[in-house]
């Protein structure tokens, strides 16, 4: 077999990539290791209306949960504050995604546009010549197949052996991986278009626990912890013990929160979504960051078969775009992730008493630095987290 571009991953990085490297006129074929695209579940399904502004789609009911209008957030006292709109750093409005079908459903785009796909495929080794990447070796249903390609696009998630079999630096440290665990529960009493962010040691170490509505009672309730002497199991099961709710559905996996790899290319070969590390380290969150450096390893995808050159000097523009498009945010995520992690519960008390029952907008500088001057370490984080408009 013979394409343009192999795409190794099905999820959302893979998709959008094949999506517009299709839509630019490539021959693309999409690997997907698992026999079915979208499952199981690997986030907590938030994204922003931003997303699909990018992937030039309409939202369809058919995966949309329900809207989202703000975040509550609470500290480990209980205290909470409510931050509306586009005002808190890394949360917007958006919606609470089905994955499971958003996922498929995005494949399915790709797929009209004119991706081949592959599912139950499993590559196990990169083809090269004269030291590029052009194509790979698969496994498909027990049989090996050999699949060249101009390019390949590696979105194959947490330490991407594809990035790893180019010779690309992928490893993480322990310590820059947050553990998560997620039930679905259904029969829970939550205002159905707010998410819900809960600090705090005892409730996850070294990250936050999350509850996102998905409507009608239903609810994702996951946390991430760092460097826990507990797994995120133990922790998440002793947080679920206050509902009256059910699970349906348990998800475990890993969040990488380092920030983006050194280099996210080489002669041949592009890496994007979890895989190039391309998600935000403050929150975790993936979606809309992988759909966008998806699309542009599409689109330079298209650009370089269209000037015959997939060297390491060209695909060097995907790079280049998409730490234009997000290597700021992301650097700035890492900055306050940091802080963070070095807060103690008495900090997010401190700050959930301040903010509690305020319009986060109308806060004036003078009554921050007013309330907070015992916390000169507080004072940064209100004036450059929660984007307050003075």
């Amino acid at each position: 077999m013979k394409y343009d571009v192999v795409v190794v991953g099905g999820r959302l990085g893979g998709s959008t990539s094949s999506l517009f490297a299709s839509k630019g006129g490539l021959d693309v074929l999409m690997i997907e290791k698992r026999q079915e695209i979208g499952t199981p579940v690997q986030c907590a399904e938030a994204t922003t209306n931003e997303t699909f502004n990018i992937l030039e789609i309409e939202p369809s009911p058919k995966y949309l949960c329900t809207d989202i209008k703000g975040v509550d957030f609470y500290a480990p006292s209980g205290k909470h504050f409510r931050v509306k709109g586009n005002n808190m750093y890394g949360f917007m409005e958006g919606y609470v995604l089905e994955r499971k079908i958003f996922d498929k459903q995005l494949a399915i785009e790709s797929a009209k546009a004119g991706t081949d796909i592959m599912v139950k495929t499993t590559v196990k080794e990169l083809i090269r010549k004269d030291g590029n990447v052009c194509g790979v070796v698969a496994k498909h249903l027990g049989k090996t197949v050999e699949i060249k390609a101009d390019i390949v696009i590696a979105a194959d998630g947490l330490e991407s052996n594809i990035a790893r079999m180019a010779g690309l630096k992928t490893v993480n440290k322990t310590e820059d991986i947050a553990s998560c665990a997620q039930y679905e529960m259904v029969g829970m009493d939550i205002d159905p278009n707010y998410l819900q962010i809960h600090h705090g040691a005892k409730i996850a170490p070294g990250g936050y626990l999350w509850i996102f509505p998905k409507g009608d009672g239903v609810a994702n309730i996951g946390l991430g912890v760092i460097n826990s002497k507990e797994t995120a199991i133990y922790h998440l099961n002793k947080f679920i013990k206050k509902f009256d709710a059910t699970p349906v559905e348990l998800n475990i996996g890993g969040v990488p929160l380092a920030g983006p790899m050194e280099k996210t290319y080489s002669s041949g070969l592009m890496v994007v979504g979890d895989a190039a590390g391309q998600v935000d380290p403050m929150n975790g969150a993936g979606i809309q960051n992988t759909v966008k450096c998806g699309r542009i390893a599409g689109e330079v995808a298209v650009e370089a078969i269209e000037n015959e050159d997939t060297s390491s000097k060209y695909l060097k523009k995907y790079e280049d775009q998409w730490r234009s498009a997000i290597g700021k945010t992301l650097e700035t995520s890492l900055r306050y992730q940091k802080i963070f992690q070095n807060l103690k519960d008495d900090d997010f008390n401190v700050l959930a008493e301040f903010l509690e029952g305020k319009n986060v907008e109308s806060i004036s500088k003078l009554s921050i630095l007013k309330f907070l001057k015992n916390y000169p370490h507080l004072i940064t984080l209100l004036f450059n987290v929660f984007i307050l408009k003075q």
